[in-house]
């Protein structure tokens, strides 16, 4: 692990030492996890907005439900 600086403002600083007391843990671990979750919603928006611009540039076809009809492997509903 590598020890780094970081600048707060105090009320921050207050929140985040009752927010590690509440949670039985302390400050750097509470940051820690804070981070990890941070960037872990940073990657899934970022993947949402690949999705969203790959839709827009490749739009769903009204055929494609039928084009899928034709690859499936669906039970016959007689046997």
């Amino acid at each position: 692990m590598e020890t780094i600086q970081v600048v707060l403002d105090a009320g921050l600083l207050k929140a985040a030492d009752r927010a590690a007391r509440k949670l039985k843990t302390n400050r750097s671990a509470l940051f820690r996890e804070a981070l990890k979750a941070h960037l872990r919603r940073l990657e899934s928006a970022e993947r949402e907005k690949r999705d969203r611009e790959g839709y827009l540039r490749y739009p769903e076809s009204v055929d494609e439900p039928a084009a899928w009809d034709r690859v499936a492997d669906w039970p016959d509903p007689n046997e």
